[in-house]
């Protein structure tokens, strides 16, 4: 799984985590700082997540566009400098008026742009590290260690927004309620919710760090076209006019369809949260509870891996020190587990946690299958995968619909909560949705990588992002119709969404498979 990779993908995959561990932080609570600190409900703080959400992705294009002209290490250099600043800005302590209000905007609008800079390019990297001939068989894999990558960093982000938010409320005598609306109490929440904006800054120092203290393992992918070209021409694959267009075209009908698996998928931060908030029973018992402690997830998570390499590894002494760990690490989480109260409260954002937890846990299944499949001459394409990934986000939002279907709707139930159901209905179905990223988000990018002209790699990487972008902006739909239509119809919509994309993907296939034969 690991073997034969170069060093430099390790290297941007930590600094990655560490950008990737304060943005899911913030984000965590983004919706909810918002209603605590302004008011909102939940289709105006709904509806400014998806806004922000969807130039967060949309300024790739641009990032990407300059990348390709100035350099992929200058702007995400640049980048670093520019998400710190919108993170310092969100976490200045202001009141909840317009002022208030202004510099929020004012953080999020540098946050964009820092992350337009930064991400699309970083992965700009990661791709030219495999157009060497060494590496290029091992592309598809490297991309899935990239995304299990930033996973690591999301899982702990609920986690830490949790604690921060505890503690500051328990200094001033409060606990998490989220039924109480009272002024202090809300006023002690968005300080709370506040403080998880510093993390950010933290983790971005942290993760810029290791960005540039390893640079030289991955300086060489550091090379536009016309470096490339003025240095060395055969190292660029040249295309006529016609196979450019041809590329372009493909990957525009890729970035189509997977906008409404992205609509479909950011229902985490907005109405999945919100169904979290209202209709699920937050005093979780029994054995469910470990998924609720993020060291019992890590460790588990932990234990998957050396479990793997316990088969894999080539040298017996290897085998023997991961079996080892492997049992320690479960050990491990039963005993973090075994402490936790019975019951234990948990919060809205908690659930969370459990989308990335999954990507880091099965991305090894997700590894060994498909490479499994592919030593039996069985492999199936980039493309297909997507295709298969937008039908099983249908089946995801399948379990959330059976859930909701003797619900009060919204609209009636207005400031109250019916928490009556179980987490585990909110658990399955990020479980499904997981299986549906895995199949469609590092596929994506590493079709993206593989398929992108030459002189047009950031610019095509930012369009995957802008995409995404779109996608995040239309996130915003159930929000908007949250109090007034039937949650069952609200699913229905996003159902319908990724069954119409499925099939436009899968009518697509033998066009898009040409391109990565």
């Amino acid at each position: 799984m690991f073997e034969g990779q170069p060093k430099g993908l390790y290297a941007l995959a930590l600094a990655n985590t560490g950008e990737r561990f304060g943005y899911y932080t913030m984000l965590a609570i983004f919706t909810l700082f918002m209603q605590a600190k302004f008011g909102w409900d939940e289709g105006q703080a709904g509806l400014v997540y998806a806004i922000f959400l969807a130039v967060v992705y949309f300024s790739p294009l641009f990032g990407g566009m300059l990348a390709d002209k100035i350099g992929y290490g200058k702007c995400v250099t640049i980048g670093f400098a520019v998400m710190f600043l919108g993170y310092l800005g969100l976490a200045v302590p202001t009141g909840s008026d317009a002022i208030g209000e202004a510099v929020m905007y004012a953080g999020l609008t540098l946050v964009s742009l820092g992350t337009g800079l930064f991400k699309g390019n970083l992965q700009v990297l990661v791709g030219n590290l495999y157009d060497d001939p060494q590496y290029s068989s091992r592309r598809d894999s490297a991309f899935s260690l990239f995304y299990m990558a930033i996973n690591i960093g999301a899982m702990f982000a609920p986690s830490m927004a949790k604690w921060i938010t505890n503690q500051y409320l328990g200094n001033y005598g409060f606990v998490y309620d989220a039924a109480n609306q009272d002024p202090e109490y809300l006023k002690a929440l968005y300080g709370a919710y506040g403080l998880c904006f510093g993390v950010a800054c933290v983790s971005l120092i942290i993760s810029a760090a290791i960005y540039f203290a390893c640079r030289n393992w991955f300086r060489h992918a550091d090379v536009t076209v016309t470096k490339a070209k003025d240095s060395d021409g055969a190292n660029v694959e040249q295309l006529t006019p016609k196979q450019t267009k041809d590329r372009i075209v493909a990957l525009l009908l890729v970035f189509a369809v997977v906008i409404f698996f992205w609509m479909a998928f950011h229902q985490n931060g907005s109405a999945l949260t919100f169904f979290a908030k209202k209709y699920t029973n937050l005093t979780v018992e029994g054995g469910m509870r470990i998924g609720f402690n993020i060291f019992s997830l890590a460790l588990i998570a932990l234990a998957v891996y050396t479990g793997f390499s316990t088969f894999q590894a080539k040298k017996s002494h290897t085998r023997i020190i991961c079996g080892i760990v492997t049992v320690i690490a479960l050990a491990g989480a039963y005993s973090c587990y075994a402490i936790m109260d019975n019951p234990t409260a948990a919060q809205p954002s908690d659930f969370q946690q459990f989308n990335p937890f999954f990507v880091v846990a099965l991305t090894p299944f997700s590894m060994a299958f498909f490479g499994a499949l592919e030593k039996n001459g069985k492999g199936i394409s980039a493309p297909s995968r997507i295709a298969w990934g937008m039908l099983i986000a249908a089946l995801g939002f399948g379990v959330i619909s059976m859930a909701s279907s003797d619900l009060t709707s919204p609209m009636d139930l207005g400031d109250g909560t019916q928490s009556i159901l179980s987490p585990s209905w909110l658990i399955s179905t990020y479980f499904t949705l997981t299986i549906a990223e895995l199949l469609l988000s590092p596929m994506g990018i590493s079709f993206v990588s593989k398929v992108a002209p030459p002189k047009y790699k950031g610019m095509m990487m930012g369009g995957w992002f802008v995409a995404t972008a779109i996608g995040n902006y239309l996130s915003s739909i159930p929000s908007q119709l949250w109090n007034k239509i039937p949650l069952m119809y609200n699913w229905g919509i996003l159902i319908a969404l990724c069954l119409i994309s499925a099939l436009v993907m899968f009518a697509l296939l033998k066009k898009l498979n040409k391109m990565t034969a």
